[in-house]
């Protein structure tokens, strides 16, 4: 498993300081995390993650499908448009499991995982790569920093239903 002294740019950081850091954060930025809304969906075979595509933030890690909300919608509103683009199914959203904020160098991520069922089969819809894991298996993989908190939570098995 990688540790966050693998990739030193992706520490949480206080705002403004530390070194290393590639982008400063602008009053703007500190006002306006960037909210996401990620899908916990777990069935018979496992939990649901995809892999961030290469070139994108943070690319080549897993991470639990969603995205970002856009001006007007709701988190529920966002992970239906979210895994229609992305894994071509319609999701039934449940009750958010975790909320947590991370302080990236470039940016603050405001995050609410939200238990899903799928009504339908997932289908890779963007070329990413998708797989399902087991609770055991989720600490093998290399997860965004902002996600490890809902990892270890569900590693552990404190998440169920």
């Amino acid at each position: 498993m990688s540790s966050l002294s693998d990739a030193p740019y992706l520490r949480s950081i206080p705002i403004r300081s530390g070194p290393g850091a590639s982008k400063r954060l602008t009053t703007k930025q500190e006002a306006r995390p960037v909210v996401v809304v990620a899908a916990v969906v777990e069935q018979a075979d496992g939990i649901l993650v995809t892999e961030r595509p290469s070139g994108t933030h943070l690319g080549g890690y897993w991470e639990f499908p969603g995205g970002k909300v856009e001006r007007g919608e709701t988190n529920e509103q966002c992970l239906e448009r979210e895994m229609r683009e992305e894994l071509g199914v319609v999701v039934e959203v449940g009750r958010e499991l975790l909320s947590t904020r991370f302080v990236y160098p470039d940016r603050i991520v405001e995050l609410h995982f939200h238990r899903c069922v799928l009504k339908g089969e997932p289908t890779p819809m963007l070329g990413q790569r998708m797989r399902w894991v087991s609770r055991s298996e989720l600490g093998g993989l290399k997860f965004p920093p902002a996600d490890r908190e809902l990892v270890a939570l569900l590693a552990r098995g404190t998440s169920r239903q």
